[in-house]
């Protein structure tokens, strides 16, 4: 006896229906956008900063990434991504330099538990390492703490991998994709995807610190060695720029002056120095953008900005710059024709007040403008 599960009409029939439902939720996700009240409170139901979108209908993506475990000095920044989007529903959603930008869809994943344990039970291990090391004890002598450098390296490895997967899988859906930190280090299974999607690029880095270290503390993948790695490992990065850095040590200077002006960095004190003596921000911003190629990634060190924004990063450095000068460079960028083909937005902090998830928050949505500006769905 033939059964109906079986028969031509049934398949026929089910794909016709699916279709009639797909046009029916396509209906629906636009009546609902229609409605969408941007004057209302923001929905805490809803999605990053309370828009209603799911990850198949934004162009944008943020990919939270709860890892902190070289850092070295304060801590909380794995689980910034939490209080960011809690600070996100405060945000207003006009931007006059990209208006209504937010329609072409902005979605945040939820947190990967399963990354932020890891990320926890390898700090607690690489707090007690960073400790054995700072007193002068060598590494090789200890088995313990030579398991947990070990562990440490692995667990950034993963992390990487990690970041890699999830990030080109969202790329080779033609979905923009920023990662939102987390510590440093996050970047760099993201800068590898970009490669495979775009080939050549550029990097624009806001940072008090040049992160060119081969190694940090015997940490292959440490924050303070993510533009060492980038370079070394990723051919297609044609030109570093870095802007803000005001702590540095001889090894990434060293690095910096033999790049061949594959690295160009702005200092904190000449940028100063130079508008002391009247140079305008708009001359150095157009001098900066001058040296970047036609694609351009942004990676955001919020430690970049003067402390008052961002009290509680993990290593803040007294100087540094506003909010708006950063944007402006930014805004300018995009304005040139070039294209924002993705950005990270790292180290925020977790302090007693919101603060730091609040600038962090109004950051974000001014990033996701911009990127999206040059961007159709």
């Amino acid at each position: 006896m033939q059964t109906y599960s079986n028969d031509k009409r049934y398949f026929d029939n089910k794909s016709k229906f699916e279709g009639i439902l797909q046009a029916v939720c396509n209906y629906t996700n636009m009546s609902d956008l229609s409605q969408f009240n941007t004057n209302a409170v923001g929905n805490p139901n809803n999605n990053i900063f309370g828009l209603p979108f799911t990850e198949e209908e934004a162009l944008l993506v943020i990919l939270p990434v709860p890892w902190e475990v070289t850092v070295s000095y304060g801590a909380g920044t794995s689980r910034a991504a939490d209080h960011v989007f809690k600070a996100s529903t405060q945000v207003d959603l006009l931007d006059c330099n990209v208006h209504e930008g937010w329609k072409k869809g902005f979605h945040m994943r939820d947190v990967d538990k399963k990354l932020l344990l890891k990320s926890d039970y390898l700090r607690k291990e690489a707090e007690l390492y960073i400790d054995y090391i700072s007193k002068g004890e060598k590494v090789e002598d200890n088995k313990f703490m030579t398991k947990s450098l070990k562990e440490i390296n692995e667990g950034n490895a993963f992390m990487n991998k990690w970041v890699y997967d999830n990030s080109l899988d969202l790329l080779q859906k033609n979905k923009l994709v920023a990662l939102l930190g987390g510590d440093h280090s996050i970047s760099l299974g993201y800068l590898k995807a970009l490669a495979i999607q775009h080939g050549e690029f550029g990097i624009i880095q806001i940072d008090a610190h040049c992160d060119l270290r081969n190694s940090y503390e015997h940490f292959k993948h440490s924050h303070a060695s993510v533009m060492y790695n980038a370079l070394e490992e990723v051919p297609s990065i044609t030109k570093l720029v870095q802007i803000g850095v005001r702590d540095y040590c001889d090894e990434e200077w060293d690095y910096i002056c033999k790049s061949n002006y594959r690295v160009v960095t702005y200092l904190d004190q000449s940028i100063k120095e130079r508008r002391f003596e009247g140079e305008t921000w708009r001359q150095i911003t157009d001098e900066i953008i001058n040296q970047l190629p036609q694609k351009v990634y942004l990676s955001f060190d919020v430690d970049g900005l003067d402390r008052k924004y961002c009290p509680n990063t993990g290593t803040p450095v007294q100087g540094g710059l506003e909010t708006e000068e950063v944007l402006y460079i930014i805004k300018k960028l995009v304005d040139s024709g070039r294209k924002l083909i993705g950005f990270d937005l790292v180290e925020i902090g977790v302090g007693p007040s919101d603060w730091d998830s609040n600038v962090g928050a109004h950051l974000l949505w001014r990033l996701c403008n911009l990127i999206v500006k040059n961007h159709t769905v």
